[in-house]
Parts: structure tokens; C-alpha cells; sequence
């Protein structure tokens, strides 16, 4: 692998899309800078499914090897935890000599210049390289410049509850077990994916689908409009919702995924996420394209939310290599004809499911 690099790109976004997409392209050997506004505390997140294989694919076996072992060695396909797989993918970036990653720094304007494009971040600083790859979420800035006639997602119409409980904490619960739990309860639908952690606790992961409760989340300004502004964080939420949310699992699902929903409204370690959906009409223009959640916002039910984002970073980084300086903006509209009508059609598989469950449309 050549370790020298001639050609930059800033990725903005340190999440799970912006980490694999830095890592494939200093597989072929481009210098990367990852910009992430949040600072390196671990945060909360579902469940979700990878591979040695598919990880591999994009980001070499060795960076695959260390996001494995972060995860707990499993390379199977099996369910994993979103925490530990960005941890695994951030000692992955650590290890990179080509890549580095800025916590703590938030994109507040982009430019394409022709011969480079630039970021200014909030701290006044200023950073040029030959592309600007967006990996900032369904509230994307980088997709504002990318596709500035269509830049918003859309409110699905419900929103996601999630949280994590160890069994120790419920001794009084049925045991889990590890398999994966799927549970029509009323006018909600609950997922849940108990694992064994390193110390053989088991961890109950779960996440539950409410279209009930869409007021609340207009009230407290995480939906203004149709678009979804930002998710209710787990201290925002208010004690009489966590009280309403920890009666309605005993009422519609049996133990212990009901004892691991009140535990967590005891602990105050419930997160609120309103689902927004956005189908891209296009993912680049000139030395600026999106990957991930900022060029396709699928429902979770999809399932495929993450394995789209290594499928981006994998057609990037075929597209723009061996690329030069004045070829980047050919390569990232190769990177658009491969992807585009998939990531479309990723989006529009789920929202059937939307549909149907929404109340408010």
C-alpha cells in the first residue's frame, strides 16, 4: 500500500460513515482530515449488523481486524452494538498514519474553488484540500452545497425510543437470551438484540418504534415543520414521559425487555430519535460529493443503513482512484452514476413501513 500521500480530502462528520470513508481512501493513499463537531465521549446508539468481509472490503483487512476486536471479535454478520463499532473504528483512524481525526471542530461554511475546495469551522480556521466528502448526518451542511434545491430530510411520521440495560441491573427479570426480539405491542413496535459483553454480563439493546408521541417531540424542538432538527437527548427527556414509556413496556411486552425498558427510564438513559427520510437526487457536484446519512436517510427498519455507507465509501474510493488534482470532479460524478439510483431505491424500500405505521403523514 503507498503510505505517501499526494492527494487530501476533508471528511466532515467522525461518525461510523465518516470513519469508514476516511479509511478507504487512505487506502489508496489520500491524506484525510476528519472533522467531527462532538468531542470523544462515548454516546449511545443502536444496534446494528457487520463483517470482517464487508469491512475489509472497504477498509483493508488490517483496519478490519481492529474494528473486530473493538467489537468483540465477532466477524460473523451478527448483531453489534453502534458505541463499541465507532470506538473500533476510530482506533482504526488513530493507528493510520494518513489519517487524522479533529474532535471538537464544526463546519460552518464550504466553498468549492475550482482548483480545491475549502471548510471554515466555527473556531475561524480555514481547510483546503482537493475534495470535501460529507458525512454529517440526515442534517447534512455539506448536502446544502451538494444539492442546495433539495437539503432537508423529511419527518417520517414516528419516532425512536432506544436504550441499553445490563442484565445485572434486572435481577428480578427473566434471563435474556442471545437472540434477536421483534414485538408488535398496540401502536408500537419494539426491536431488541440481547449480547453477551467481555465480562459475560449479557447487554439488552433495544429500541422501540412510537408514532405516539409526535407532539412531544414538536413541543421540544426536535421536529420544526417536516424537517427533524435533532434528537431528544436522554436528559431532555421529561420524567413523565420516561414514567409513561417504563408502564407502557410492562402493559405490552413481557420480560425482561420490559424490565430493560424501565430500568433505563430509572436511570434517565432513554434517547428520543424522530425518523427523517430523505431520497437524494444527487450526491455530487464538483470537488464536493455525501456519503452515508448525509446522501441517503433510510428508516432504521431497512436495516441497511450502514452496510450503504460501506458500499459508499467502497464506490469513492474506486472512483477517485489514481485520480489527480484536475480529475477529482470526473471521478466524483463516477462516484454519483455508481451510487445514486441505489441509494435512491435503499430509501424508497423502506417507506412502505413508514406509511403504514406513521400516524401523522
Amino acid at each position: 500500500m503507498n503510505r505517501s500521500a499526494s492527494m487530501s480530502a476533508i471528511v466532515v462528520g467522525g461518525s461510523l460513515a465518516g470513519l469508514t470513508t476516511a479509511l478507504a481512501l487512505t487506502r489508496i493513499g489520500w491524506q484525510v482530515h476528519v472533522l467531527e463537531r462532538s468531542g470523544p465521549k462515548p454516546r449511545t446508539g443502536g444496534a446494528l449488523q457487520t463483517s470482517f468481509q464487508e469491512l475489509a472490503r472497504a477498509i483493508g483487512r488490517d483496519h478490519a481486524e481492529t474494528v473486530i476486536d473493538a467489537i468483540g471479535g465477532e466477524a460473523s454478520g451478527a448483531p453489534t452494538f453502534w458505541s463499541p463499532l465507532r470506538e473500533g473504528l476510530r482506533g482504526a483512524v488513530h493507528r493510520d498514519p494518513l489519517a487524522t481525526l479533529h474532535h471538537e471542530t464544526q463546519v460552518t461554511a464550504l466553498q468549492d474553488e475550482g482548483d480545491s475546495a475549502s471548510v471554515t469551522c466555527s473556531d475561524g480556521r480555514t481547510w483546503r484540500a482537493d475534495a470535501v466528502i460529507g458525512a454529517d448526518g440526515h442534517r447534512s451542511i455539506v448536502r446544502e452545497s451538494v444539492a442546495p434545491e433539495h437539503p432537508d430530510a423529511t419527518y417520517a411520521g414516528y419516532s425512536l425510543w432506544i436504550g441499553l440495560t445490563r442484565q445485572s441491573d434486572i435481577p428480578q427479570a427473566q434471563p435474556a437470551r442471545s437472540q434477536f426480539f421483534m414485538r408488535h405491542g398496540g401502536p408500537h413496535l419494539l426491536l431488541s438484540y440481547p449480547r453477551p459483553s467481555d465480562g459475560g454480563d449479557m447487554l439488552i439493546g433495544w429500541a422501540w418504534y412510537d408514532a405516539t408521541r409526535n407532539s412531544l417531540f414538536r413541543k421540544e424542538g426536535s421536529i420544526a415543520g417536516s424537517v427533524v432538527q435533532r434528537t431528544l437527548r436522554a436528559e431532555n427527556v421529561p420524567p413523565c414521559v420516561l414514567k409513561e414509556l417504563a408502564g407502557e413496556a410492562r402493559k405490552y411486552w413481557e420480560s425482561p425487555f420490559s424490565d430493560a425498558i424501565a430500568e433505563s427510564a430509572r436511570r434517565r438513559e432513554i434517547t428520543g430519535i424522530p425518523i427523517a427520510e430523505y431520497v437524494p437526487e444527487r450526491i455530487a457536484r464538483g470537488r464536493l460529493a455525501i456519503v452515508g446519512n448525509a446522501a441517503h436517510v433510510p428508516t432504521p427498519m431497512t436495516g441497511s443503513g450502514f452496510a450503504a455507507s460501506v458500499d459508499d465509501a467502497v464506490a469513492l474510493s474506486h472512483a477517485l482512484r489514481g485520480s489527480s488534482p484536475a480529475t477529482v470532479p470526473d471521478a466524483l460524478e463516477t462516484y454519483q452514476k455508481a451510487r445514486l439510483d441505489k441509494a435512491q431505491a435503499l430509501v424508497e424500500s423502506g417507506r412502505g413501513f413508514s406509511r403504514s405505521f406513521a400516524i401523522e403523514q
